[in-house]
């Protein structure tokens, strides 16, 4: 399977899987994303490895204990910049809390399961869309920094909730752990995990009702 026809089957699957629970009864609507969104992440990890046309950076071998650092130190690394981000962003009069984070939040503590597909789900078809599909397709016809550029700003898009520089910097963070290992298991997993982070404390810190 080509780049082309790879990315555009990965954006297609990915689109179909976020808007389609909108047009849903809304008391259905949180089940069917969770459901919707781990079928989207297992497709999107079938499509990848049926394609059979490699990135300019990806690498064919695999170096196991380099991807594990990466990951582990990328999650880290990950929410550090993201706090570092949002007192930027406080300067220039922006909300210091993500409205999308703490919305998605309240529906995870009324509603436990939604935690998978914020968790696992969303964050593995991200990657695959974001860093994989798109910039693969953009870096065909342009810059490879350039096409990660692009990636990450509509990333920062599809967020939804002001916060552009901060999903900005994440998406290119997560690219820039992609392209220095040559694998896209490595920001797949350290997505994953600084969801997962951040979904755990939250959902803590809100169950002892402490004021953050």
């Amino acid at each position: 399977m080509s780049i082309k026809k790879y990315s555009l089957l990965t954006i297609f699957c990915y689109a179909a899987a976020f808007l389609t629970p909108a047009f849903l009864p809304i008391s259905i609507q949180v089940l069917a994303t969770t459901i919707l969104y781990l079928l989207g992440a297992i497709i999107l990890i079938g499509l990848y490895v049926k394609q059979t046309e490699y990135l300019s950076f990806e690498k064919r071998d695999v170096n196991w204990l380099k991807i594990i650092g990466f990951v582990f130190g990328g999650i880290f690394a990950a929410i550090f910049l993201q706090n570092i981000v949002l007192q930027v962003e406080q300067l220039f009069g922006q909300e210091l809390t993500s409205e999308n984070t703490q919305n998605i939040i309240k529906v995870v503590l009324q509603q436990p399961l939604f935690a998978i597909a914020v968790m696992i789900g969303g964050p593995i078809m991200e990657e695959f869309v974001f860093r994989r599909a798109i910039t693969g397709f953009l870096e065909k016809y342009i810059n490879v920094w350039f096409a990660i550029s692009i990636s990450a700003f509509l990333f920062a898009l599809i967020h939804q909730d002001g916060h552009l520089l901060l999903y900005f910097s994440l998406g290119f963070f997560f690219s820039f752990l992609y392209y220095h290992t040559g694998k896209i298991w490595t920001s797949v997993l350290a997505h994953v995990g600084m969801n997962t982070l951040v979904v755990v404390v939250n959902v803590i810190v809100h169950s002892m009702g402490i004021s953050i």
